[in-house]
């Protein structure tokens, strides 16, 4: 590692719910610095949530990351002049960072009229257990089992 580690940053909550992974969402939904836009993308979907569930949107959005959200991931690592695909462990801070990117990339996908629907009803599927988000957690798994062998690896 060259160099100094970044310092983390401690993020204030966001605006409306005064939530961190809230806040944490926007920031990953935001294009060109646009906050307000991407605030009104979030808010519309946790109300479109709120409309179908008559439940806290936030207590579901936690609910999808939790299942969305990766144990393991390999990682290439050069040993003896071949590359190996390496199980890892994925700390707390990444595991958040992949779920909402994931979230997010597959709700892009989808065919709805807005960006809010598409976010909610991803964020909606994924707290069921479904949804392409989940899928991508699963194919995950999948690699860091099929590369278990070289897990001796991980240092």
């Amino acid at each position: 590692m060259r160099g100094k580690q970044a310092p983390v940053k401690d993020i204030e909550g966001d605006v409306k719910y005064n939530d961190k992974n809230v806040a944490k969402l926007i920031n990953y939904i935001m294009k060109d610095g646009k906050k307000s836009v991407a605030r009104k993308i979030i808010y519309e979907a946790f109300d479109v949530i709120k409309k179908e569930t008559k439940q806290d949107p936030r207590h579901i959005f936690n609910k999808a990351m939790k299942k969305v959200s990766p144990l393991v991931e390999v990682r290439g690592k050069r040993v003896g002049g071949a590359n190996y695909q390496v199980p890892f462990q994925v700390r707390g801070r990444r595991r958040f960072l992949l779920g909402c990117r994931w979230i997010i990339e597959n709700a892009k996908k989808r065919s709805d009229y807005t960006m809010a629907e598409k976010l909610a009803k991803e964020i909606l599927d994924a707290s069921q257990g479904e949804g392409a988000a989940v899928k991508k957690r699963e194919e995950v798994y999948k690699q860091a089992e099929a590369n278990k062998a070289f897990a001796h690896f991980a240092k």
